[in-house]
């Protein structure tokens, strides 16, 4: 009988570790970086990934940690982010957890300089970060790609028992961006050269990509309209470029003033997705770049 006990009791043991094991928690910043990371770690039982912020968030540029986040980040093993200025409360969270790796993505990417004040018709954005680089460089499928394998190799390093499974998740993954972008390639060659004006300072990396001439990039305050002042000067100087087609996020609050300038130019106006919001999938990204493209190349047909 006590053979038998001590039998079951191992038996017990063996099998109940396994399932109250703790798993690992990756907690990533925002959105895009959310996506990446899903397809980084996707299958791993014993890996669980979470965002800090909800999927309607969109750009941090002004975020403030609440006390949810804290206690999220409290939980983490690994904590990865945009960085590039994105994240401005990043020292915050250094000093309240010290022992939390902050995996910065943009640490190996080569980042476009925001328009000077010269450069730009009109910048009435007052964030208190550093603007002088573009963070918004997931718009690159080649810097999306370096962006997932910044993110693996933190998995690895810091998850080594799980090395193999990252590495061959990233691999797939990344099969899949080298197919997009060979489809974007296709579809948008021979736009070099081509004018456009945007509301949104992240169609800069799409539009760098393949050589298209932004001949302004318009900023605009969410709590504050333009002025008349404002649309006019925009209005004489798209005028003044060819009527070049205006590309823009009208799911922010700059719609209405592109739809303003687009009635008084008789430009047209095309829906750039940022991917900054969006569905929680493993191909999310690449479903917003296939749209975006296309939407390009319906503009400059």
């Amino acid at each position: 009988m006590k053979k038998l006990l001590a039998l079951m009791l191992v038996l017990m043991i063996t099998f109940a570790c396994p399932v109250f094991a703790e798993q690992v928690k990756v907690m990533t910043s925002f959105y895009p970086i959310h996506i990446f990371a899903l397809n980084v770690f996707n299958g791993i039982d014993d890996i669980s990934v979470e965002c800090m912020t909800a999927p309607q968030t969109g750009c941090l540029h002004d975020y403030q940690l609440i006390v949810s986040d804290m206690m999220k980040l409290a939980k983490s093993n690994l904590f990865v982010v945009c960085g590039a200025g994105m994240e401005m409360y990043l020292e915050d969270v250094k000093s309240q957890f010290p022992q939390l790796p902050v995996i910065d993505t943009s640490s190996e990417l080569t980042l476009l300089e925001n328009c000077s004040d010269d450069e730009e018709v009109k910048h009435t954005e007052h964030h208190d970060h550093d603007h002088s680089v573009n963070a918004h460089a997931w718009l690159s499928v080649e810097n999306a790609i370096q962006i997932v394998d910044t993110i693996a190799n933190a998995g690895m390093e810091y998850f080594p028992v799980h090395a193999q499974a990252i590495a061959a998740n990233t691999d797939a993954y990344k099969e899949r961006l080298l197919l997009l972008k060979g489809d974007i390639d296709q579809l948008l060659s021979g736009l070099a050269g081509k004018k456009a004006i945007t509301f949104h300072e992240a169609f800069s990396y799409i539009a760098d990509d393949y050589g298209l001439d932004i001949a302004a990039v318009i900023m605009h305050e969410e709590a504050e309209a333009l002025s008349p002042a404002q649309i006019a000067e925009t209005v004489r100087y798209i005028l003044d470029n060819g009527t070049p087609p205006l590309f823009a996020d009208l799911q922010s609050a700059s719609a209405a003033a592109v739809y303003a300038v687009a009635q008084e130019t008789g430009a047209k106006v095309y829906a750039i997705d940022p991917i900054v919001t969006g569905e929680v999938s493993l191909t999310a990204y690449e479903d917003g770049m296939r749209k975006n493209a296309q939407t390009i190349a319906d503009a400059f047909e």
